[in-house]
């Protein structure tokens, strides 16, 4: 072998070991791990924004260590959709409302009990308590697990012409979030319920699937329904409580460092995601008004509440019995 093509040897024996062995050479740390993160929502909504603030507190702690990849619009599907892929693992977190979440812990809709709650601060001691605790634990064995609670704010019924009293409902294709509670509610008042993915929604109020649905402020605005269903009943049925949530299977494969910052900054995004919705949604409000959508109030809540008697009884066993439901009453 000539000195020359020693040499070539040397160098491409060197160069194939390195690409053999990169942990030689790189600290397996180095490499950040993505977390892909479903948001249903645009930039400019709160369903987004909090997971660009906890990625950012989490990069202040854990430098290069995670690379948030959000995926937002309902690119990723509905809640439900979202949900199974954390199961399955094809996301590692996301936010959702409990009534999604129902399907795995039928308890859960302790929190979607209607005109159970006063307002969010109600909200907030229940699931800051025993029940938020209890929640916690059982959304856990389902493997979601919870870095906070959050408050969507209350939902109203949004309609092809103005609502104010239950009996106007009857006979209407009410589109619902897939849920036997809201089945029964919405039942209860004569409608026909529809169960349609969110992401769906639009197109199915636009063609006559659906008549009705209900929805935040904050996301009939982020979904444009004011432009299909222009007119909002203030009934503020049912509080929209939801939680921030990581893949079980993802996090149990963290350190007990990065699932301490990951909580921490979870219930920092928490917070911020709480004061951004009250905010969001008087402008969700003025974006709808200005597209040609109308606010109605309702004449009669105690015609509502009436309604919605039978749902209270029928779940009353399913949520943890009547004595949970007058200590949530009375919190």
């Amino acid at each position: 072998m000539t000195q020359m093509t020693r040499r070539l040897f040397l160098r491409s024996s060197a160069t194939a070991a390195v690409l053999a062995a990169p942990a030689l050479v790189r600290p397996a740390q180095a490499r950040a791990t993505t977390i892909t993160v479903a948001s249903l929502l645009g930039e400019d909504k709160p369903e987004t924004k909090i997971w660009r603030q906890i990625a950012e507190t989490v990069e202040a702690r854990l430098p290069g260590r995670f690379r948030f990849n959000v995926v937002a619009n309902g690119a990723l599907g509905g809640e439900k959709e979202v949900a199974e892929g954390a199961r399955l693992g094809s996301v590692q977190a996301s936010l959702a409302t409990l009534s999604s979440l129902a399907g795995w812990v039928p308890e859960a809709q302790i929190l979607d009990l209607p005109f159970l709650y006063r307002d969010a601060s109600h909200v907030r001691r229940v699931v800051e308590g025993p029940v938020g605790e209890d929640l916690k634990l059982r959304l856990q064995a389902q493997n979601f697990v919870v870095g906070g609670f959050i408050d969507y704010g209350a939902r109203h019924l949004l309609t092809k012409e103005p609502v104010t009293e239950p009996a106007q409902m009857r006979g209407m294709k009410m589109r619902i979030i897939q849920s036997p509670l809201h089945t029964t509610l919405w039942s209860a008042y004569g409608a026909i319920p529809v169960g349609i993915p969110i992401t769906e929604t639009y197109n199915a109020l636009s063609t006559g699937v659906a008549d009705a649905m209900d929805l935040t402020k904050s996301a009939y605005a982020g979904f444009r329904l004011y432009e299909v269903v222009p007119y909002l009943s203030e009934t503020a049925h049912i509080r929209a409580s939801g939680v921030v949530y990581f893949a079980a299977g993802f996090w149990n494969q963290l350190t007990d460092a990065e699932r301490e910052v990951l909580r921490e900054a979870s219930a920092m995004g928490a917070d911020y995601f709480n004061r951004l919705i009250v905010e969001d949604e008087a402008a969700s409000v003025r974006q709808a008004v200005a597209g040609g959508g109308e606010i109605v109030k309702v004449d009669s809540r105690e015609a509502w509440e009436r309604g919605a008697e039978i749902v209270w009884r029928d779940f009353a066993d399913v949520v943890g019995g009547w004595d949970r439901i007058t200590t949530v009453q009375r919190a």
